[in-house]
């Protein structure tokens, strides 16, 4: 979670611990945990770079919070190493003292210095935390941290889908987000001077229908799942 002005304490602070049981008590709801959410978005990006020739060796968890997706963004992703950002002190701790190791270690924003250094950047809802006049700047630190023609991958949650807004009625520092649609993250993206490449929308079936989720791959381009993927890419 990266919201905060520069300098100044996180909200997300404040959590601490508490963070994974927030979580948890509304994506409990889809009869699953919040790590196979983790799993799957990491396992359909990387379907998405194969196919795409993108292979990533570097690659930068931006707003990485606990940083338990960085830590499986190594293995899933197959990067060599993954740098996990976030304003959060308190989250960092956590992260540093649970997942940091082998090549996986973690930033405070204040300190990470973007110099086109990674193949993928990647986020999951962070966005919708950060105040839409505060948006663009933050972009342009994800633009500034790519390489040129590096892969940035944009997963939020889907304003157009009931059952997210549900879930996040349930979690206590989601309740205050400003929700992000994806025709209004792509104008942002364009905005920023990234290139589009497509939009998925994953997560379609809760548990109890999880025997028609091997169905979502067909249904990526409808605009009906819990949350969406957005591609670009830094212009070559």
């Amino acid at each position: 979670m990266i919201p905060g002005a520069p300098g100044s304490p996180s909200p997300f602070d404040t959590v601490g611990d508490d963070y994974e049981a927030q979580l948890q008590r509304g994506v409990a709801l889809s009869g699953e945990d919040s790590s196979y959410f983790a799993r799957e978005r990491l396992a359909w990006l990387k379907r998405r770079l194969d196919e795409t020739g993108r292979p990533v060796t570097n690659a930068l968890d931006f707003g990485c919070g606990r940083g338990n997706a960085a830590r499986l963004a190594k293995e899933i992703l197959g990067a060599s190493s993954i740098v996990g950002v976030d304003a959060s002190r308190v989250l960092l701790d956590i992260a540093n003292r649970d997942f940091a190791g082998d090549n996986v270690r973690f930033i405070h924003r204040d300190e990470f210095a973007p110099a086109g250094q990674f193949d993928l950047v990647f986020c999951n809802g962070v966005f919708h935390h950060i105040a839409p006049a505060e948006r663009p700047a933050v972009l342009q630190t994800i633009w500034h941290s790519l390489r040129p023609g590096g892969t940035f991958a944009l997963f939020e949650n889907n304003p157009w889908n009931p059952g997210t807004r549900w879930v996040m009625s349930r979690i206590p520092f989601d309740r205050d987000a400003i929700l992000l649609s994806p025709r209004g993250a792509c104008r942002l993206l364009r905005g920023a001077g990234l290139d589009l490449v497509d939009t998925n929308f994953l997560f379609f079936f809760p548990r109890f229908a999880r025997w028609l989720r091997r169905s979502e791959r067909w249904l990526a381009g409808m605009p009906l799942g819990a949350q969406y993927l957005v591609l670009c890419r830094r212009p070559v």
